[in-house]
């Protein structure tokens, strides 16, 4: 399991260190967006990046912030995974078709992409400045189309691929607080994916999305709770559970999970769908 998370509950994959089985992504090529954390704990793409490394992948892992990234790339040194790290920024159109480029011609071919760059800025239509705006969807939708744009051609010579996106349950209903520019942005990234997997499934190419909840994330201590709860770190937490019908908060190897099923061989006849990773939260009609 993905251990030293700062608020731990069964994983529902255990995985003894020594089973001999091969891992569900041996000898495949993944790039993960979004690697780095804002602090200690499982976000979304350092799980990814551990989980994906143990499940036999060459992990290529993106962010922009050097320190965060190494510490990901540390713990998947830790288990005995290949791993590259780069940093990028995701909104820079040349950047990232200069790093799919380069990564296609150093590791062979890509066969596995998960994009995980997001972030939200509180405020509704009224509220949120037309800069904030345009930030949220650079950040949380134009990152995810350009990895795309680029990562496809790639996977069309390489005979197929599997991209993972990551969205929001924002993106699918009210979750307690006006962010509408990273709503918007999230709701924009499930249909991305669908329209990209209807459009390039004759050749390989699968796509689908993860759609986290309110998940405990190291972003709640680093930003959520000073945005909304006047920096009540636990008031938050507790609200955001109250939400949740499970009644217990997951964390970033929750998503990793799912993430993972999309991206292996388990799943070559899912695509253009979502998976919701949330508690039961959305099914809630109050």
């Amino acid at each position: 399991m993905l251990r030293d998370t700062p608020e731990p509950h069964p994983d529902p994959h255990p995985r003894p260190h020594s089973d001999p089985r091969p891992g569900r992504l041996a000898g495949k090529v993944a790039v993960i967006g979004g690697a780095g954390s804002v602090g200690p704990g499982w976000g979304n793409g350092r799980a990814a990046a551990v989980l994906f490394a143990r499940e036999g992948a060459a992990v290529y892992l993106t962010d922009r912030d050097k320190d965060a990234l190494e510490v990901t790339a540390e713990q998947v040194r830790a288990e005995g995974g290949a791993v590259r790290t780069d940093l990028l920024d995701v909104t820079e159109p040349d950047a990232v078709r200069a790093y799919f480029e380069e990564t296609a011609a150093r590791a062979g071919r890509i066969d596995v992409l998960v994009n995980n760059v997001g972030g939200s800025r509180p405020g509704g239509v009224a509220e949120l400045s037309e800069e904030d705006w345009d930030g949220q969807l650079r950040t949380n939708l134009t990152s995810a189309f350009l990895a795309c744009k680029h990562v496809v051609p790639v996977m069309r010579r390489g005979g197929g691929g599997a991209i993972v996106n990551t969205a929001s349950c924002s993106g699918l209903r009210w979750t307690g607080a006006a962010q509408v520019g990273y709503a918007a942005a999230k709701a924009a990234v499930i249909q991305l994916s669908r329209v990209t997997a209807v459009q390039y499934a004759p050749d390989g190419i699968r796509v689908n999305t993860v759609v986290p909840g309110q998940l405990h994330t190291p972003m709640v201590e680093a930003r959520l709770a000073g945005q909304r709860a006047g920096g009540d770190v636990t008031g938050l937490l507790a609200d955001r559970q109250a939400r949740i019908p499970l009644g217990f908060m997951g964390d970033g190897r929750d998503t990793a999970y799912a993430a993972l099923f999309l991206a292996c061989d388990e799943a070559r006849f899912v695509t253009g769908t979502e998976i919701v990773v949330d508690g039961g939260m959305t099914a809630r009609c109050d």
